[in-house]
């Protein structure tokens, strides 16, 4: 009997045993919770441009699992083109490399607060964190904020100190300032004691020893030519998934991806029990509806692709198919034992405008969807993936209340839209009150600003007219003031475009929503107050009538450009609207003829981008977005109707 039990491994005459007497050892139990050990699930946060994705990027290539990005590109994790270009991520998403053996999912996730929705659902789907912070700047407000829900979640985090190859960079500093944070945020003990990896993503290199010396010397004191140290601290501090794999299936549903062939899928990290193809399971609706449902295709993350596979285990990340109607934070359970996991509660957006269909009289010239039904499909789609976002009906059935968790949020969105042939025009935003125990409340906000120090008083006196109270300042070694605000989420609007304009575009400014708080006593009109040229009538804008616009302020508009009347074509120099005809010409008289006259030397005129549109208007105009063009108008197009309208 010996002789014959020394042909099997210790697991392998188990395993034959249980199915011999059908009884499971407790070799076996253990074989199934310990075999997660081969996975890893981190989510990898910070501050917005700390360089999140470029690290990303180095582990991708360092794995082989990419040897490159598209068309030789970088940023491969950030695959939309509003990503690229504004070099931030809005979109979490998911990808996963093999280090010895060990296959670690990785989730990218947003780092600005306005995509607060994407942050708190996707870490859900984590075990562990990479906390990223820029060696010079530190922790910043957005690391704050997806800290916070981290550490609330109990997960425990791994500290990467990147870009220590800057030449400006405070590593101890930042460790000091980073632990500090950590304790602000009530972390446990076991949290506090976090391991720190010094990193430089674009370089792909990393190490567990502090360098000695600022900049490129840096490097040479890391005496580490690849990320091999982060991928050990990984594996040895962020905990497997522990997991019984005879607990009945239960998955939350924690994002929705479309397949052409396989139809609407479920994203989720299933919580226990295992799945397998063709399975019937239970669809739980957030209300506690149940439908009845089979699984359809299991796709699992290898690598930047998906990969189907025929059955998965508590720990794996997939996305499951064979559900039509599936929405964020639904549970698909076992089908015998159906079991919800509680939905992931978002937080509640701060900031809402109205789209409105485009009724200017360009309206229709651009765009391919230009109806009240194409834009209330495309904002009712939105909200099955977009799960921060609210939208209303109003009383009109061309406009529709959308609410979201800041500027950015909702520009994004109508960025996207006309990118997608969408026409729409949109309000200037306004924050949502609530009343709370019969007391009216507005949403506050953690400013922080760092500005060079000739520019502090502006920028101060600025900041107290919008009713923003100090709570910090210090002045850096490089002469910079760094101060934080606590200052109403009104008081932001029109805010950076008139700090900017102060401080020469020296001023670096970050937002954290903070909390509700009694509404300030501060008036949003003079906050966001300005004149503006409008066009008095319809046509062709030309250089002579031009020339006489750009001495009463900044030109949005050069010459051979279509204008209408109401259509807003620059700022004035004073804080009152101004009618201007921007396609006057000069007439021929009998004294010279029209084109005598010297050489007519136009200013350029300002770029108008939708972040500064959206931040630009007041409560009686609108910014018009199409697939070609950004224009300003005001609400009411014809002057005399605009004087009746303001007696």
């Amino acid at each position: 009997m010996q002789s014959d039990l020394d042909a099997y491994t210790p697991l392998t005459f188990w395993a034959k045993y249980a199915r011999i007497t059908g009884r499971k050892s407790a070799l076996l139990i253990l074989k199934e919770t310990m075999q997660r050990e081969l996975i890893r699930n981190i989510a990898i946060i910070a501050h917005v441009d700390h360089g999140k994705t470029t690290l990303v990027d180095a582990m991708l290539k360092q794995t082989h699992t990419v040897k490159d990005g598209p068309e030789g590109a970088d940023l491969i994790m950030d695959s939309m083109d509003l990503e690229r270009e504004r070099g931030i991520t809005i979109k979490a998403k998911n990808a996963s490399v093999v280090y010895n053996g060990v296959k670690i999912n990785i989730i990218d996730t947003p780092g600005h607060a306005d995509f607060g929705g994407e942050v708190e659902r996707t870490l859900k789907m984590a075990d562990g964190v990479l906390l990223l912070v820029d060696a010079k700047e530190g922790p910043m407000p957005q690391t704050k904020f997806v800290l916070k829900k981290a550490l609330e979640l109990g997960h425990k985090a791994i500290v990467v100190i990147n870009k220590i190859d800057r030449a400006d960079a405070q590593t101890e500093e930042v460790v000091n300032k980073t632990f500090d944070l950590f304790v602000d945020l009530k972390a446990t003990d076991i949290q506090l004691d976090f391991p720190i990896i010094y990193a430089s993503g674009i370089n792909g290199v990393a190490s567990i020893h502090q360098p000695h010396h600022p900049g490129a010397k840096a490097l040479e004191d890391l005496q580490s030519p690849d990320l091999i140290p982060l991928f050990e601290a990984i594996i040895k501090h962020i905990p497997a998934p522990t997991v019984n794999a005879e607990d009945p299936f239960a998955m939350l549903v924690l994002a929705i991806a479309y397949d052409s062939y396989k139809g609407k899928m479920g994203t989720g990290k299933i919580q226990a029990g295992k799945v397998t193809k063709g399975q019937n399971v239970v669809q739980i609706k957030t209300d506690g509806t149940k439908v009845n449902g089979k699984v359809g295709n299991i796709m699992s993350f290898e690598g930047l692709s998906k990969t189907e596979v025929l059955e998965a285990v508590a720990g794996d990340i997939v996305s499951i198919s064979g559900f039509d109607d599936i929405s964020i934070g639904e549970t698909i359970a076992d089908a015998l034992n159906p079991v919800q996991i509680e939905p992931v509660h978002i937080e509640e957006p701060t900031v809402r405008m109205t789209f409105s269909v485009n009724n200017s009289p360009f309206g229709g010239r651009e765009g391919k969807f230009v109806t009240s039904r194409n834009l209330r499909e495309r904002l009712m789609r939105e909200l099955e993936t977009n799960v921060a976002l609210r939208v209303e009906e109003t009383g009109s059935t061309d406009s529709f209340l959308v609410s979201g968790r800041g500027e950015l949020h909702l520009g994004i969105l109508i960025e996207t839209m006309r990118r997608e042939g969408f026409e729409l025009q949109v309000s200037q935003p306004e924050v949502i009150y609530k009343e709370e125990n019969g007391v009216k409340e507005e949403p506050y906000e953690i400013l922080t600003f760092d500005v060079p120090s000739e520019y502090q008083g502006p920028v101060i006196e600025e900041l107290g007219k919008r009713g923003g109270e100090l709570r910090h300042m210090e002045t850096s070694q490089s002469n910079e003031i760094h101060a934080e605000y606590l200052i109403p989420t009104r008081g932001l609007i029109g805010l950076k475009n008139s700090l900017l304009t102060k401080t020469r575009g020296t001023a670096i400014l970050n937002n954290l929503f903070d909390s509700y708080r009694p509404v300030a006593n501060i008036n949003s009109d003079t906050t966001n107050s300005h004149g503006s040229l409008i066009a008095a009538e319809t046509g062709v804008s030309n250089a002579y009538g031009l020339n006489n616009a750009q001495e009463r302020g900044t030109l949005f508009i050069g010459p051979a450009v279509d204008v209408y009347e109401g259509m807003i074509v620059g700022k004035n120099n004073f804080d009152t609207d101004l009618e201007i005809n921007v396609n006057r010409t000069k007439k021929l008289t009998n004294m010279r003829s029209s084109g005598n006259d010297d050489a007519i030397i136009l200013t350029p005129p300002k770029e108008i981008s939708l972040d500064f549109a959206l931040e630009y208007i007041g409560n009686d105009e609108l910014v018009e977005a199409t697939p070609k063009s950004i224009r300003l108008r005001k609400k009411i197009l014809n002057a005399t109707e605009r004087k009746r309208a303001n007696r």
